[in-house]
């Protein structure tokens, strides 16, 4: 990590915490992505507000930038298989916890549910290890 923006992690943070509030007071329902994605491209009747966080996860940053915001390029230390392969392991892992990160570590942490606590907890733990693992193992 070369640099670290206390201020802007917490606007983003705060942002997010919002935006989980209202869609479950205005909307009744939690802010999973995987949830709000793959019911969008089903196309589960009443799907509009799904559609609509869609678009707004790709506006905003577009707005940002359009604005003069600026982003850090990403870097990509491994290759596209690794990538290809995590994102893979990913998709299993949020199928078999039936949820993701977003609709288990933040809905489902506030809401005090069992079953995310302990969701959120394997992500996070099996995130350590993979990463202990590739780099202090199989990444030399």
């Amino acid at each position: 990590m070369s640099h670290f923006t206390p201020i802007s992690a917490a606007i983003g943070g705060g942002l997010i915490g919002l935006a989980t509030v209202l869609l479950m007071v205005l909307n009744g329902r939690i802010a999973g992505i995987t949830g709000i994605a793959s019911n969008a491209l089903v196309g589960t009747p009443n799907s509009g507000w799904r559609y609509a966080f869609l678009i707004g996860l790709v506006a905003a940053p577009l707005l940002w930038m359009a604005a003069g915001g600026a982003f850090a390029r990403p870097a990509m230390p491994a290759s596209w298989a690794v990538v290809l392969a995590a994102g893979l392991l990913v998709g299993f892992g949020t199928r078999l916890g039936n949820g993701c990160t977003s609709g288990h570590g933040v809905c489902g942490i506030a809401r005090f549910s069992p079953r995310s606590i302990v969701a959120t907890v394997t992500f996070m733990l099996t995130g350590f290890v993979v990463v202990a693992l590739m780099r202090h193992v199989i990444g030399g």
